[in-house]
């Protein structure tokens, strides 16, 4: 089963950056993809996240925001196997 995660993120947001950065090593070892979503694109999601950002989300399932949780992301990609 392919996994999806998705980072909520601003362009101008080095938290944002600083977050894609440390997640794409644990994106690799777990063959996990990553889509990155303008949270300023769409009204709701900024409406729903805006203070948040950056945010991992897996489906509806917020995995962390503000930094990379590792030790609860990797906890939950073992978890979803």
């Amino acid at each position: 089963m392919a996994v999806e995660l998705t980072l909520l993120s601003r362009d101008y947001c080095h938290l944002c950056h600083d977050m894609a950065d440390a997640l794409a090593p644990l994106a690799a070892e777990f063959g996990v993809t990553v889509h990155v979503v303008d949270v300023d694109a769409d009204p709701l999601l900024e409406a729903k996240y805006d203070e948040l950002v950056p945010v991992l989300l897996h489906g509806e399932t917020e995995l962390c925001h503000y930094f990379l949780d590792e030790a609860k992301t990797r906890e939950y990609l073992v978890g979803i196997r």
